[in-house]
């Protein structure tokens, strides 16, 4: 860097203005930039450049660019560093910007700003010229004692390091072959000093000024080695191993107590989690791979960010219940009196869980149960399986499935990924900490498909006795028993469950609840929770039996007792209000009725009658309880939602009442028919499937068939009823969509109806499937068919004779109130159905001359 015979600087620079850090000559260091005209100045000059000449800038400390190029420059900092580039590394995130590596060649003064646009350009005078230190021996007579005063700290100061580090022992060479003159400015960048103090350093354009200043700096960080060192605990070769420096480098700072601290605490916590691998219960397998890993773990720098990968999957490795589980209660009778207390009716899940536990008495590593409760929404799925825990004296997780369309939510993801973590199998057991939990697989029938896999599909190797006892996460990637675990799906339906998971669960149907059974529930249960909610008690607010009959049957109509229980909340709402307004009425101070008299003459006769009636309106607390009667009920809740409307809508011929069943419960379902001259069309209305349009069309079939049987005939008298006459089919609630084949024999006496002129019995109720021949078919849901029967006042009910095995299940009240009719042809259906039978009427044929 000499000014005659060596590099010497353009008298024209551009300027880089950076505030971070402090460039001295030798050294070298980073810098962002993002500011516009260090970005045009980078763009322009470096990028564009193809001469040496063109990667000299000068680098200004000190100084903020300003975020925009409409703002001035602010002053500029008098001396600076002239600089070469050596790499320039650009990004777009999170914003546009380039980062420099800069290495300093010289100091520079600044003599004229030249331009400030696009990026500034100045007139420079280099300051640090070598011929002064070649040819002026004096120098060295001068500074002789200030040099070796401080080429001695120097070398102090490096010899109190780990000279086994390649960048220390690099540094101590440096210290014999560099001049001496250069010696300040790269040690000054190299030890911790602050940006202040470095530039002083570059502001010292004398030789002598910047070994004065720097020799206090090295003192003082010799001073700050030892004192670390006489702190810190005494190991092998700790001395030596305090600091690694790399020469040429920005700041580099000498570790303190606290930094040192931490490291061995980390050392620390990696022994104690290692002690804990050893002594934990472990499978051998897993065992193998903790220590495998708890090896790589102490090899790896803590910066790595495998580090911290590694080191979560050995702390949840540690914390999984691997033999760690609960006692179960096996006491029948106890069982049963809390499964009583808890739930209301339900007799075969409490049989089930009955069973079970009268084989865990006999045999004590019985495999868990897959258990899957499928019915309606709101008859108490998943406080079933609660309670179930609860018996059982086992911890309890809930894992809701609905809308998971990811395989990994079941699995886990790999540790190769970034954010890998287990599924929620594994994450389940960690929450619990004990490996035979009850864990109850909330909504499995909706469970979604994506690019990510198929969740029910991951599902399989959960839920198979046979296979879980070595489920294996992606994340852990070593087996797991799930054996102990007592699983227990619930969905509303099984026709969205892929056959091969429903195949692997053990199914029990939850029907809904008779109106015997509701209100039982809503005694028992709903209304004292209701009431612990709203802060009542029991002589506040009766609701008696009859009350809670209306609700059921005229503002709810539901398998489950949702409803029902927001209706209950509705009314102690209603009632809190009264009850809060009651005893503020009580406390209120009587002294009103003095102001209301000295206020009397300055209050307008409008007011007056507001005050009275405010007053008529609250005059007196209600008396207590309050009675909820049909009235309240009005007041509370409205008009009633739901009607008996059956008689009505059967007051004509063609119209005819069927079951169904939907995911929600048992329905009543309408069917109404109508016919007019037209071309022979069947008109299908109310968003049919193709089953129930098969239905309609086998219906109307087989009726022309034997309609000279039964007498039928169109508009015109003829037996072939499509003769010029169309008919359409309409079912009611358009917006719902409708299939199945139960729908049959409903679509043959609605038709049967409509074309005898006969008006179907307004009591009666039916479902079966039908075939060309005239045969009734057995259907599924009967029980919730039967009780939305029961729910609509219906008194008799046809239903195919297969089917009469399942009027077991339905409870004896309720069975008491109907008439069930078996029907195992469709004579015997229309027979049921109208009043008098649908017997064959003989009829003399009319001859027709053929004159």
């Amino acid at each position: 860097m000499a000014a005659g015979s060596a590099i010497q600087i353009p008298s024209r620079l551009p300027l880089l203005l950076t505030h971070e850090g402090v460039l001295l000559p030798g050294s070298t260091m980073r810098t962002s930039v993002d500011s516009p005209r260090n970005m045009q100045l980078v763009r322009s000059r470096l990028l564009k450049g193809t001469s040496l000449r063109s990667t000299i800038i000068g680098v200004i400390p000190n100084t903020s660019d300003p975020t925009s190029d409409c703002d001035d420059l602010p002053s500029l900092h008098r001396i600076g560093t002239a600089a070469l580039a050596v790499q320039v590394v650009g990004s777009n995130w999170p914003k546009p910007h380039y980062t420099l590596l800069v290495t300093g060649l010289c100091r520079f003064q600044i003599l004229q700003l030249l331009k400030e646009k696009p990026y500034p350009v100045a007139e420079v005078e280099q300051l640090d010229r070598l011929e002064q230190f070649t040819n002026q021996h004096k120098s060295e007579e001068e500074l002789g004692e200030l040099s070796e005063q401080f080429y001695k700290y120097a070398v102090q100061l490096v010899e109190m390091l780990d000279m086994s580090v390649p960048a220390v022992a690099k540094l101590r060479r440096l210290l014999d072959n560099l001049p001496r003159e250069a010696l300040p400015d790269i040690l000054t960048s190299i030890i911790r000093t602050s940006n202040q103090e470095k530039l002083q350093i570059l502001d010292a354009v004398r030789l002598e000024e910047r070994f004065k200043m720097t020799i206090p700096l090295l003192v003082r960080q010799i001073e700050g080695l030892k004192l670390l060192q006489k702190t810190r605990k005494p190991k092998q070769d700790d001395d030596k191993r305090v600091v690694t420096i790399r020469p040429n480098r920005r700041i580099n700072h000498i570790p303190s107590a606290t930094e040192d601290e931490e490291e061995e605490e980390d050392h620390d916590d990696v022994v104690m989690l290692e002690k804990k691998i050893r002594t934990s219960s472990m499978s051998e397998q897993a065992l193998k791979v903790c220590l495998k890993e708890i090896k790589r773990l102490k090899k790896m720098p803590q910066s790595m960010p495998e580090y911290a990968l590694t080191r979560n999957y050995l702390e949840l490795m540690v914390e999984l219940p691997w033999n760690k589980s609960t006692k179960d209660r096996l006491e029948i009778r106890a069982a049963r009196i809390l499964l009583d207390n808890d739930h209301y009716a339900m007799e075969k899940l409490k049989k089930r869980v009955l069973e079970y536990l009268a084989v865990r008495q006999l045999k004590n590593n019985l495999k868990g149960p897959i258990l899957c409760f499928v019915g309606p929404p709101g008859v108490g799925k998943t406080s079933v399986g609660r309670s179930i825990a609860k018996t059982l004296g086992r911890e309890f997780h809930r894992i809701a499935l609905g809308g998971v369309c990811d395989q990994s939510d079941i699995r886990g993801h790999r540790r190769t990924y970034v954010g890998s973590m287990p599924g929620r199998i594994i994450n389940g057991l960690k929450t619990v900490g004990v490996n035979n939990p009850v864990f109850l697989l909330d909504e499995v029938d909706k469970l979604g498909k994506s690019l990510q896999g198929d969740p029910a599909a991951a599902l399989l190797e959960v839920l198979d006795p046979e296979q879980n006892h070595g489920f294996t996460d992606h994340y852990l990637n070593v087996a797991f028993d799930l054996s102990q675990v007592l699983f227990i799906a619930t969905a509303n339906t099984t026709a969205t469950i892929p056959p091969a998971l429903l195949d692997r669960m053990e199914i029990i149907q939850v029907p809904g609840y008779t109106q015997e059974e509701k209100i039982e529930i809503a005694h028992r249960h709903l209304i004292p929770k209701q009431l612990e909610q709203h802060g009542l008690t029991p002589q506040q607010i009766q609701i008696p039996q009859v009350t809670t009959l209306d609700i059921i049957t005229r503002y709810t109509r539901e398998a489950g007792v949702r409803s029902l229980d927001r209706k209950l909340g509705a009314i102690c709402r209603a009632v809190a209000v009264k009850v809060a307004e009651g005893q503020h009425k009580e406390t209120k101070p009587d002294r009103a009725e003095v102001d209301e008299e000295d206020c009397k003459e300055h209050v307008t006769e409008d007011a007056k009658t507001e005050s009275i009636s405010d007053t008529a309106d609250l005059a007196l607390p209600p008396e207590m309880p309050i009675l909820i009667d049909f009235h309240a009920l009005k007041d509370i809740l409205g008009p009633p939602m739901y009607e008996m409307e059956v008689s009505e809508r059967l007051s004509q011929p063609g119209v005819a009442i069927g079951l169904a069943w939907t995911p929600l419960g048992g329905e009543i379902m309408f069917v109404e028919a109508s016919r007019m001259d037209g071309e022979g069309q069947l008109t299908l209305t109310g968003q049919l499937g193709d089953v129930m349009k098969e239905s309609a069309h086998l219906a109307i079939s087989w009726l022309r068939s034997n309609a000279k049987r039964y007498q039928l005939t169109n508009t015109s008298g003829s037996f072939d009823l499509l003769d010029n006459t169309d008919i359409h089919l309409h079912f009611p609630a358009g917006a719902v969509t409708k299939d199945g084949p139960s729908a049959g024999v409903t679509i043959v006496t609605c038709l049967a109806s409509l074309f005898s002129g006969r008006l179907v019995c307004s009591d009666v109720a039916m479902t079966g499937e039908i075939t060309l021949r005239g045969l009734v078919l057995p259907v599924g849901g009967i029980k919730d068919k039967v009780l939305a029967a029961h729910r609509a006042g219906l008194k008799r009910i046809i239903i195919p004779r297969r089917n009469e095995k399942d009027l077991e299940e339905i409870a004896v009240n309720v069975r008491q109130d109907l008439t069930f009719v078996m029907a195992s042809c469709l004579d015997e259906v229309l027979n049921a159905a109208f009043d008098g039978g649908f017997a064959v009427k003989p009829r003399v044929e009319r001859l027709n001359s053929k004159l």
